[in-house]
């Protein structure tokens, strides 16, 4: 006898990467197929199962998504040879490393399993190798300077011999076998490593487990060779791991001019250090590091009287999101200190950034110490960071903060370094969008500045403003570029508006870089105010957690004069507070994000993922998603956010005949709003949780697409009609799926993923050429209008290859997908 289910839960939320993100228990079983009475009947879900699984072996594990979950170093000098350790989950057995962009190539050197605990027997042989090493490095050493290396470490002392312990039991007297030797990335050409570099391998391998916090998510690694080009251009890449499971996330890269260091434990140059400070660095020079718990690594630079030095931190920009660690991020801080130890200067911030910045001019020639730690001494593998020291140019403000499409349109900067005080903004057509640019010199290259791009007529605000009787009357629609330019300021304009017009007032700030805080306050010509508004959450800066733009989208209640007052909600300004501040009425838009970035599927096969919709100015129409120049036989089901709808969930089908490697997808949205067709780029995005409570949708460049398993697929599974299946509430409605008969399986349930409250898979039954899906609706909890993509899914709780675990009791794995069937609920 055979079980049918479906997905009975009646709330729903936001997928995440994981296949199935339903809770245990959110199943109902609704009915069985008598065994015997009917053969085609009998097996019409088996016939499932074989149509959508044509690798087994590989959808046991389609829940278990092989992640990273840091790179250390996380970046690299243009033209060196690096190699870097990857932490993640499910990343063992990687054979092949993707990087977006040009000039880095990269080869997998080895995976590890994770190293839990190391067993006594372990570790006394590595003591051992390592204390070797040391006495052969020392030996090769002048007498002078083998002095500063005397004091002996605990792991370089030897170990009296322990005495074999006497069996308990002679006829148990078998020893047991000995461990296999230790594995670790670190470990790789260890005969080959520094007397600096041995002491780093036994800081951070026999670092005290117990006050590690362990995580499963990282604690399996892979060691990576990673080439870059000496014309690499600087700047980020994005790499991902090709494993046995499929393409990790995305995890970012730098590529940068300046020459590189690692850092190298112990580095305390106190006293009692047990091993003499390494050289002082000289300026450029760019750190990578990690921090354990408690740790405060340090490190020595000699700088000259006069530089301006700057020192920028990369480390929640390298991992921007911790779910397990409030506030979410690794929180640094620096600290400098002079020769005589007093501290000249500390950072544990940039305005609202929390990666810190820290300038400093030198007073006088001399070894300047750094310090860099946890704000509140916490500590792990992926607190890893990157610290650039020098004196590179470094921009903190720009004016204006953007440009008219198609217009010329040059910003002044200030900053620190800066080789020119002009920045020519690329306004080349492309829609309203937010871009970057960078102050490029003969050296280096200047950090990236934010602004946006409009086509919207644009001013500047001319001050005095800041009454209403100076207020600066301004025609709609209009973008004015503006600054609150001192603590206190009110900049108020004034416009005419008529009775049920809508407005809309809209502040570009924070989003662009720029430390202001504003709020708005609509008033009419009495004085009333209308409306006023202090922060307005956007989910496109998936970046950004204090939101501090303000908007406002109001209905005029008559004709006559208005006016508009911005200021800082921190009292606070200055000529870095600037903005770009858009009133007119509502323009409808959308912006897209998919959901997750790298996507895994079987040849042939289909697979589901998320598309966002994130609605501007009101809109709430149907948003069409379409395949962009992609190579034949892929293609999309369910492609179609409907009206109303902030996210829905579609599937992506691979070709029959797949592809080696990697496939860079680019998915676009339509929608056509009065007269026109907007067409707007669907952003690939990782689904990010923050301090075990917040998401975040965030940005990456690329989505790619990897065929797992055989590169030839089974005969293709499609839908009979790719319109709507218009359920009536209360009734029920059939779609047929087009699909050959394949041999029988055992141990499976079907099941509807994730449905909307009130939608049920009722029955399947096995027509010729195909089956036929049986769909009902609930009259009171699915409503007439909704309109949603629904997932048909199959488990089984049979190992789907020989050899393979039994599953434990309640597990389900998941063998596949059909492609997303559309549908509506209808009146009865």
């Amino acid at each position: 006898m055979m079980t049918l289910a479906y997905g009975g839960s009646v709330g729903r939320t936001a997928p995440s990467r994981s296949l199935d993100t339903r809770p245990e228990g959110g199943y109902c079983f609704i009915g069985t197929i008598p065994a015997g009475r009917y053969s085609r009947t009998r097996f019409s879900a088996l016939l499932f199962l074989t149509i959508v699984m044509a690798t087994a072996g590989w959808c046991q594990n389609a829940t278990r998504a092989p992640q990273i979950g840091y790179l250390y170093p996380a970046g690299g000098q243009a033209g060196q040879t690096v190699h870097v350790i990857v932490g993640g989950q499910f990343v063992r057995g990687a054979r092949d490393v993707y990087i977006s962009g040009s000039g880095v190539r990269g080869k997998v050197v080895a995976t590890y399993r994770p190293v839990r605990n190391i067993q006594q027997e372990q570790r006394v042989e590595l003591e051992e190798r390592l204390r070797k090493l040391r006495e052969a490095r020392l030996a090769a050493m002048p007498p002078a300077e083998r002095r500063q290396w005397e004091t002996v470490p605990e792991w370089a002392r030897p170990r009296p011999a322990r005495p074999a312990a006497a069996p308990a039991n002679a006829r148990n007297a078998t020893p047991a076998p000995p461990p296999p030797p230790l594995e670790h990335p670190l470990l790789d050409q260890l005969e080959k490593k520094s007397l600096r570099e041995l002491y780093h391998v036994a800081a951070q391998i026999f670092f005290p487990r117990q006050k590690k916090q362990l995580n499963s998510q990282i604690d399996e690694t892979a060691l990576l060779e990673l080439t870059l080009d000496p014309r690499a251009e600087p700047g980020e890449r994005e790499l991902r791991l090709v494993t046995p499971l499929g393409l990790t996330n995305p995890m970012l890269f730098q590529v940068g001019t300046a020459p590189e260091t690692l850092e190298s434990e112990p580095n305390d140059p106190r006293p009692w250090s047990p091993i003499p400070p390494p050289p002082p660095l000289s300026l450029p020079a760019l750190i990578n590091g990690q921090i354990m718990p408690g740790d405060v690594d340090r490190f020595r630079f000699q700088a000259r009287a006069g530089q301006q030095l700057v020192v920028a931190v990369a480390a929640r920009r390298l991992v921007p999101y911790l779910a397990d660690a409030v506030p979410g991020w690794f929180q640094a801080t620096l600290a400098l200190y002079d020769e005589s130890g007093r501290e000249v200067a500390f950072a544990d911030d940039y305005r609202f950034d929390p990666d810190p910045v820290l300038f400093f001019k030198v007073p006088r020639n001399g070894v300047y110490q750094l310090d860099v730690r946890d704000s509140i001494y916490r500590g792990r593998e992926d607190f890893v960071y990157r610290i650039e020291i020098g004196p590179q140019p470094f921009i903190t403000r720009m004016f204006p903060l953007g440009g008219r499409e198609g217009q010329p349109a040059t910003a002044a900067l200030d900053g620190w370094n800066l080789p020119a005080r002009q920045l020519t903004l690329d306004t080349s057509a492309g829609g309203p969008a937010i871009r970057y640019a960078r102050l490029r010199g003969n050296i280096a290259t200047s950090n990236a500045v934010a602004y946006a791009v409009d086509a919207l007529p644009e001013s500047t605000e001319n001050e005095p403003n800041d009454t209403e009787r100076k207020a600066q009357k301004v025609t709609l629609p209009r973008i004015v570029n503006g600054r609150v330019a001192r603590p206190g300021d009110v900049d108020v304009f004034a416009f005419e508006g008529r009775a049920g017009e809508e407005i809309v007032a809209e502040v570009h700030a924070r989003r662009l870089g720029s430390p202001l805080d504003s709020r708005l306050r609509l008033l009419d010509a009495s004085g009333k105010v209308l409306a006023w508004n202090d922060d307005q959450p956007d989910k496109e800066t998936g970046l950004l957690t204090h939101h501090a733009d303000s908007y406002l989208r109001v209905r005029l209640p008559r004709d006559g004069a208005y006016r508009l007052e911005l200021i800082d909600a921190q009292k606070h300004g200055g000529e870095a507070y600037a903005y770009r501040l858009r009133i007119g009425p509502p323009r409808p838009d959308f912006a897209l994000r998919a959901v997750p970035a790298s996507i895994n599927v079987s040849a042939g096969r289909a697979v589901p993922f998320t598309v966002h919709a994130l609605r501007r100015d009101g809109y709430a129409g149907p948003i069409d998603v379409a395949l962009v120049g992609a190579p034949a036989g892929w293609t999309l089901g369910g492609a179609r956010i409907s009206a109303g709808r902030d996210w829905v969930r579609m599937t992506l089908t691979a070709p029959r005949e797949a592809p080696a490697g990697p496939i860079v997808l680019r998915l676009e949205g339509r929608a056509k709003i009065g007269a026109e067709t907007l067409r707007r780029p669907v952003v690939p995005a990782e689904d990010m949780m923050q301090a075990f409570a917040y998401q975040h949708l965030v940005p990456a460049r690329e989505l790619v697409a990897l065929v797992v398993g055989p590169r030839r697929g089974g005969p293709p599974v499609q839908l009979a009609t790719t319109d709507p299946v218009r359920i009536p509430a209360g009734g029920s409605a059939q779609v047929r799926v087009n699909a050959p008969l394949g041999p029988m399986l055992q141990n499976v349930q079907l099941a509807l993923s994730d449905p909307p409250a009130g939608v049920a898979l009722q029955k399947t039954t096995v027509v010729p050429g195909g089956l036929v899906l049986t769909l009902a609706a609930d009259g009171k909890s699915a409503p007439v209008g909704l309109a949603d993509n629904l997932i048909v899914e199959a488990y089984s709780n049979a190992p789907p290859r020989p050899g393979a675990q039994p599953a434990r009791p309640g597990q389900r794995v998941s063998l596949g997908v059909l492609p997303a069937i559309p549908c509506e609920i209808v009146k009865r």
